[in-house]
Order: C-alpha cells, then structure tokens, then sequence
C-alpha cells in the first residue's frame, strides 16, 4: 500500500465532515479502514487507487487509524483538530530561529503536542501537476523542532489552539521569493495571458537542464576565482598586527554607496579590534552583527565562526569558549558583494555580548579590499515561475481536508504591482477550487511598512501593492491583516511575526469560527467636501478612534502632487485639511513605502488602512 507523505505518524485530520482518506493497492483491491471504533470498506479500481470518507469526527486525539488491504499498516498518533494551510513567499516561510532575538527565551521550553505541522518539499513542475507528496513528516511543538516552524504560522496556531483547545495542524508550503503566478495554475495563467513565452521556456526540459547546469558552473567559478584569488584566504594578513596600517578607516554600519566601491565585487575585509579582560574573555559569547549584504565570513582570532550565503538573515554567531582572550582580540569580516550595493544594514545590533554585559561593535572600523570580481549574474530560479509551484506543491496537497488558508505574499510582485489584485483573486478563486470548497476562508496580509533601498524613495511600489491586496476584500469569506505599523523600514522580513500571527487569529476567529468580534482597524469608505475641509467615513469604525496626535495625512487639489495636511479626529469620521489648499479634492494617509507616520488607530487598537482616494477616482 501506498499513502501519501501526509497520511503519516503524528497526522492532523480536519474535524468535522468531507474527511477523506485515499491511497494506492493492488488493482481491484478490498481495503478496510479502522478508525475511532468505525469500519470502512472499499475496493480500488483498476488502476489500484482508493478513497474513503470518513464519517464527521470530533476533535480529539491521538488515535490510532489502521488499514488492512491483505497487509496491515497503522497511523499512530493521529490528531482530529483544524488544519491550516499556510501559503506564501518568505515572510510566511522565515522560520522561528530567524527571530530568535525577540522570542528565544518564549521558545526555549515550548511544548505542545496538539500543534503540529508538514512542510510540503519545495519543488516545482511545469508539464502535469505532482499527484502525491511522497516525503515529510508530521512534527509537533519542542524546544528543538519549533525552530523551523514557520514563525508567523506557529504564533497564530498558538493563538487558536489556547483560545478553542483544538489540535491545529499546519501544511506549510511557503517558498521564498515566490510571485503570485508560480501559485496559478496552468488553466489560470492562460486564461490572464501575458506569461506564455515564460510558461512555453519553463516546459522546456532541455532549456531548463541546460540553465541548471551553466548557472551551477558559473557561480562555481565565480567563487573558485574569489578565493583562489583572495588575498586574506590565501594568506594570513587579515589577522596579522604587521599590516594594520594597510588598512583604512570606515564607519560602520553603512551601505558601501561610496565612490570607492563603486565597482567593487567580490571580497572587501572588515576589522574591529576590542580589548577584553581576563574576565570578560571567560564568559559565553555571541557575536550580533545585524544583516550584511550580500554574503559574509567572519572570523575571531582567525578562527571561522560563522558564515552566510546571501544577504537577508541576521548574523547571530555563538563564539566557540576559549576563542577570546585577554587582551587586543580581533573581529574580521569578509563581505561578499555578489550583485547588490553590498554593506552593514543601518540601524540594526552591531553588537558582542558577553553574558549580560554588550559591546557596542559599532563606529570605527577598518577596510581592505580583498579580490575583485565582475559582478555575478543573477540566477534564473525556476520556483519563481508560472504554475511551477502550484504543481509541485499546491496540486498534490488537494486531497487533504483543510480549515482555511492563511497567505502572506506579495514582495516578489511589487515590481509591478498594477494588476496584482486581478492575479491575487484569480489565485483564491483558484485554491477553493483545488480544494472544493467555494466558501475556503482565506486570511491574508497586508504588506508591511518598508523601504527598498534599490527603488526610488518616490515610487510607492508597496503602497499601491497593497491597495491592489485590498481589491481581494470583494471575495467573501476573506479578511485581510492590516500591518502597516509593524513592519522594519530597514528589513524585508521583520521579526515580530507574534503580531502578525495575533492578528490573522484574530481574523480568522471571525471569518472561519463565526465569532462576531472586530478584527480589522477602520477602512476607507467615502469622501465630502465641505469648504476646504475633507471629511473622511470609515467602514469598521462604529466605535471611532484611539485619540493621538494624527500625522502622515495629505492632500491635494489635482491628486498629483500633494502635500502634509492636519487631521482632527470628529466622532466617528476624520477632518483633514491645510491652509495651503483652498479647494482640496483628493486626500492620502500612509501612502508611500515606508510611512513615516502611521497615527490612526480604530478603537480596537488595530491600524487604519492605508489609502488614496485618487485609486478611487480613476486618477
């Protein structure tokens, strides 16, 4: 007999009716499911397929399920609670260990064996869809295993198991850097159009294997040159006191936008001397150096402790004891600049921590340039491409009950975010259909506040993005997580997923456990005029507004150019105007990328959404 991955140890099937079970025998084979005191028969058809459905079950666990096709094979440990799948690009993806320093003492004694989860294997396929996922496992909630939870999905499971005392399951098929259309299917894209030359590449087998293999040996080379050739690996001048004055001096953190490093790929060396005691150099260390673009090596004492390949996780390195020592101990950094603008990430923890005692690593530092390279050519990745996911991970998952869906995705399409709200409902419409249910609920979030260093700081790719998410909101059975006010200007993956997870619970006690409570800050509804005021009406808002001093409003006369305006909260509406504007027309709050003021709060303490009333005029 075979079963799929997810019909395994430690499973969580979905309480309540339209659970089924299905697998593969000999042809015409009688299969008998025990489960919960029940008996189901069947036979398989001729191609040895089976399902049964299994009658409405309650909550509870664990259980023992056992199949009998001639053979006897058991599913121990079952669960019967709610499952969730969670879907997306990184932020759904990025796991509890990338957010360690906000949650690892929360974490380090996490126990619980009624949240459980299954990470379908990322793979995509463009030709027919994957029938079955054939590897995985089923894991639950330890100090150990948590780590690789998906962090948004883990706090949001916590959140429904300790409000209902359900088991909660999560399928986990988040794949970073995603964009929507590698999560549509092959009849979807074709019926929007505009990705056929993609589409027709990607089911080129050879053109695919061919890529695979140039791109393996050009990186392969591109690395095998840098270090052949970089001076610091093959010596020791990196650590050597000798040939200190060779270096200069820098201050750190910093983007490397200088002149100077302009056209410096490859490898540029880092260096921070700090004087220890004998007694700090005894205590258990750690080594914080925020987020490094693009790729590091770091050494202390000329000794490796940690390395990064690409430019988003934090660099968090556990110093082996015995590797400080009293006196001068030097910290060096081999930076990597592949492709990006390379540097320190402003803003974030340059620090060395000693126990309970910190080192600030910030300020003076000194620089090398190591070996230098022709900028690396960006990778093709096939998982980002039409319906190569949908396929690989989506498709062999339909067979499995589910609760609803929890999605947070949207970066990878802010490149062109006109349009997205046509492929994002085009994707829910397409997962109920998947899973046969017209009414699936579907939370989904908002895109946080961020500045993308690489684009104009004028270019709202992210503000209209998430106007484009909002359009999903006409679908029933959705709700969408407003975190506007929670994000890091500085980071694509901000760590406080605890929020975000608390507020799709939130969400989704609502949409898809039918409480009647508020979970969505005050909407956008309409606009008058009167004089030169803007009075601006709300949906959600029927208890009003938190009172703050409200910033990061504007308006303008020609919904063009538009300038900060005063706000004033007036019952159950908002008055925005400016002595600079005799006849406003258009207003905008939390419009741009990364929102320098977001100020407004319904009642509920959640954030307004952002908005623009010229998206509504057509302008």
């Amino acid at each position: 007999m075979r079963l799929s991955a997810l019909l395994s140890d430690g499973m969580v099937l979905q309480r309540g009716k339209n659970t089924s079970i299905w697998g593969e025998t000999k042809p015409e084979q009688k299969v008998i499911i025990t489960f919960l005191g029940e008996i189901y028969e069947t036979f398989s058809d001729s191609f040895g397929k089976f399902s049964i459905k299994l009658n409405p079950l309650e909550a509870g666990g664990p259980f023992e399920m056992v199949f009998d096709d001639g053979e006897i094979h058991k599913i121990k440990d079952v669960l019967i609670g709610d499952v969730w799948l969670l879907n997306g690009q990184s932020n759904m993806e990025l796991p509890i260990r990338r957010t360690l320093d906000l949650y690892e003492d929360e974490i380090k004694d996490a126990h619980e064996s009624n949240i459980r989860k299954f990470s379908v294997p990322m793979q995509y396929e463009f030709h027919e869809p994957k029938q079955e996922v054939v590897r995985g496992e089923w894991q639950c909630v330890t100090p150990e295993q948590v780590l690789d939870f998906s962090a948004t999905g883990y706090f949001f499971a916590k959140e429904l198991y300790e409000r209902y005392g359900v088991p909660i399951g999560l399928l986990q098929t988040a794949v970073g850097g995603t964009p929507i259309e590698a999560w549509l299917s092959e009849e979807t894209i074709k019926s929007i159009g505009g990705y056929e030359e993609e589409l027709a590449l990607s089911k080129d087998e050879a053109y695919v294997k061919n890529t695979l293999k140039m791109q393996d040996e050009l990186y392969g080379n591109w690395f095998r040159q840098l270090n052949e050739t970089d001076p610091g690996l093959i010596g020791t001048w990196f650590q050597n006191e000798d040939t200190k004055a060779q270096w200069r001096s820098i201050t750190l953190p910093c983007y490397l936008e200088e002149e100077k490093f302009k056209d410096s790929y490859g490898s540029i060396w880092f260096r921070k001397d700090i004087y220890l005691s004998h007694e700090q150099a005894k205590k258990n260390a750690k080594l914080v150096l925020g987020t490094i673009v693009d790729a590091d090596d770091t050494y202390i004492n000329g000794e490796l402790v940690g390395s990064t390949a690409y430019r988003y996780p934090p660099r968090r390195y556990k110093i082996q004891n015995g590797l400080l020592k009293e006196g001068n101990n030097v910290i060096t950094v081999r930076l990597i600049r592949t492709h990006n603008v390379g540097g320190f990430i402003p803003d974030m923890p340059y620090q060395l921590i000693l126990e309970d005692e910190v080192i600030d690593l910030t300020g003076e530092w000194n620089y090398c340039f190591g070996s230098n390279m022709d900028m690396m050519k960006q990778a093709i990745m096939f998982q980002y491409k039409p319906t190569g996911v949908y396929n690989g991970m989506l498709y062999p998952i339909r067979n499995y009950s589910i609760k609803g869906l929890a999605f947070y995705q949207g970066e990878s399409n802010t490149g062109k975010p006109k349009g997205y709200g046509n492929l994002f409902q085009a994707y829910i419409k397409g997962i109920r259909s998947l899973f046969q249910n017209d009414n699936l609920p579907v939370v989904y979030v908002q895109l946080p506040n961020f500045f993308d260093k690489g684009k104009s700081e004028t270019s709202n790719c992210f503000a209209e993005l998430r106007e484009e998410q909002r359009s999903a909101l006409q679908l029933e059975g959705t709700a969408m997580v407003v975190t506007i006010d929670i994000g890091e200007y500085n980071e694509l993956h901000p760590q406080n997923k605890k929020s975000v997870g608390q507020r799709i619970a939130l969400a989704a006690r609502n949409i898809a456990y039918g409480e009647e409570i508020s979970y969505s800050g005050p909407m956008f509804e309409s606009m008058s005029i009167v004089n030169n005021k803007i009075y601006v009406k709300f949906q959600n808002a029927e208890k009003g507004f938190l009172e703050n001093e409200l910033k990061g409003f504007e308006i303008s006369e020609d919904g063009i150019q538009f300038i900060p305006a005063k706000a004033e909260i007036d019952q159950l509406q908002i008055v925005v105007f400016s002595e600079k504007i005799s006849h406003p027309k258009h207003v905008r709050y939390a419009w741009a990328d990364n929102p320098e003021y977001v100020s407004l709060y319904g009642s509920n303490g959640l954030p307004v959404v952002p908005f623009n009333t010229t998206i509504y005029c057509g302008i």
